[in-house]
């Protein structure tokens, strides 16, 4: 096959995959990574387009082959032309921009120094490079106004706002979508609202065990710096949730509770600590303090 053939085939795949790419809806930034088949089809695409190439250049060798001596040579010197006005524009427009002398006149840019027969010319820079330089300094200027000059906002502050844009983008899932919270990504509940709903729950589920308090009955006093199974929120979620030490623990409630009830109880349940109830059970297990980095 000829260049052009490639060229075809190759523009044919793109424009197939631009298509399927604005058809095709996807979770993910590009339909391909989501849905692999398409590399199946791309390659269905990609062996019809060869054969299409492969059927109209045998077609065209066998014209050629039917026609006379005298036709052949006229369809060639044809073909030359096509070859020669092709891409035309763009060729002349590479040779302007490189801005060389052709070999014919080279004489006019010879330099007197000679080394061992050696000689150089004076040829003049290319354009594309004196126009690449004139735009870097532009562009250095431009940026010098904009960034000293102006305050604009640097990469750094541009990377700060956009981790601070993450942030909020993160929480605001999180709100959405409340049951998707466990162990490893709850967070510390301190609104309000979300203590009164945990303290609604303690009073259903948990005050038959600890007491309306939390000083403790069947139950550990929670309101002591005193924890079986580890203080914080993580540790309150996970034994909340999965339940306590097998056979003497508490049930596990993620069946009764959704994950983000389970959050508010277990921030309410945090929250009793140091409020030091009457008749508070004695402590039991060991003090908790956080772990610092």
């Amino acid at each position: 096959m000829k260049n052009n053939s490639y060229l075809r085939i190759a523009g044919f795949l793109i424009l197939a995959l631009v298509l399927i790419e604005l058809t095709i809806e996807a979770e993910t930034d590009w339909a391909f990574q989501q849905y692999p088949v398409i590399w199946g089809i791309l390659a269905i695409v990609l062996v019809i387009a060869i054969a299409i190439e492969v059927s109209v250049t045998a077609l065209e060798n066998m014209v050629f082959r039917s026609l006379k001596p005298d036709a052949q040579e006229r369809y060639k010197n044809l073909k030359a032309e096509d070859s020669e006005k092709q891409f035309s524009g763009i060729k002349r427009l590479y040779k302007k921009m490189l801005n060389q002398k052709p070999m014919e006149k080279e004489d006019e840019i010879l330099l007197d120094h000679n080394y061992d027969g050696i000689k150089e010319l004076d040829n003049d820079l290319p354009s594309w490079w004196l126009y690449g330089f004139y735009v870097s300094i532009i562009f250095a200027f431009v940026y010098m106004g904009y960034y000293h000059i102006f305050d604009g906002e640097t990469q750094t502050e541009e990377y700060l706002a956009e981790v601070a844009q993450a942030k909020e983008e993160i929480e605001a899932y999180k709100k959405a979508n409340p049951d998707l919270i466990d162990a490893s990504s709850v967070e510390l509940l301190t609104e309000a609202s979300d203590l009164e709903a945990g303290e609604q729950i303690f009073m259903t589920s948990c005050m038959a065990c600890h007491k309306a308090d939390g000083g403790g009955s069947i139950g550990p006093n929670l309101t002591d710096k005193h924890w079986i199974l580890g203080g914080g929120i993580s540790n309150v979620f996970q034994t909340v949730s999965e339940g306590g030490r097998d056979g003497k623990g508490m049930v596990a409630w993620k069946s009764e509770l959704s994950a983000q009830e389970i959050a508010q109880v277990s921030s309410y349940v945090i929250s009793l600590e140091g409020t030091n109830p009457p008749n508070a059970k004695a402590p039991e297990g060991e003090i908790w303090e956080p772990e610092t980095e």
